[in-house]
């Protein structure tokens, strides 16, 4: 255990009081819940900064990075279909790729092969917890703040969710490609 995987296991430990504030009947409750799940998500970027700086990459960083992710984006993302706040189909769009990922992640150190996140997966990432922080925004007060029309608002939302959703399918499929000439099809003959 070392000091990028301790803030790892943080990022995954603020997950249920993110959800616990998104539906709590605290006064701000969403700022709060926004604040947190801020929060947890810069910690990835802050965790590979410690490990990459200390030398410190571990097996058990390279595997917990990417689940307290995807943890993350899948609390926010079913709670927030849950209130009614996004679509279930961007959920499930965005869930069902994450979940296939971690399936042939699994495959692959069945096989002894390690399948490392690729840029576009990072950006995927970083466009998830934007789109999904800007949900968390009361909206209201956003267009009263910047005076724009609440319909602006909407716009950069639904912008924000086609840039989501393109890129989480597009790096999803670039991933399985990739990961093609790494690993084979269980019950085929190796390469």
């Amino acid at each position: 255990m070392n000091a990028a995987n301790v803030i790892t296991i943080v990022r995954i430990l603020l997950i249920p009081v993110f959800v616990a504030l998104l539906f709590s009947n605290v006064p701000h409750g969403d700022a709060f819940a926004a604040a947190v799940f801020v929060i947890a998500a810069s910690t990835d970027t802050l965790d590979g900064y410690v490990a990459r700086a200390r030398n410190s990459v571990t097996t058990f960083g390279q595997f917990v990075d990417p689940l307290a992710d995807k943890l993350l984006v899948a609390a926010a993302l079913v709670s927030l279909v849950g209130l009614g706040r996004v679509p279930a189909w961007v959920a499930m769009v965005i869930l069902g790729r994450e979940f296939a990922v971690s399936a042939l992640r699994v495959v692959g150190i069945a096989q002894g092969v390690s399948i490392p996140a690729a840029g576009l997966g990072k950006i995927k990432t970083v466009s998830q917890c934007v789109y999904i922080g800007f949900v968390l925004l009361p909206h209201d007060s956003l267009a009263n703040r910047f005076h724009v029309h609440g319909g602006a608002i909407d716009a950069a939302e639904w912008c924000l969710l086609l840039v989501t959703v393109t890129l989480t399918v597009i790096s999803g499929v670039r991933y399985f490609v990739n990961a093609r000439s790494l690993i084979h099809v269980p019950g085929s003959p190796a390469r």
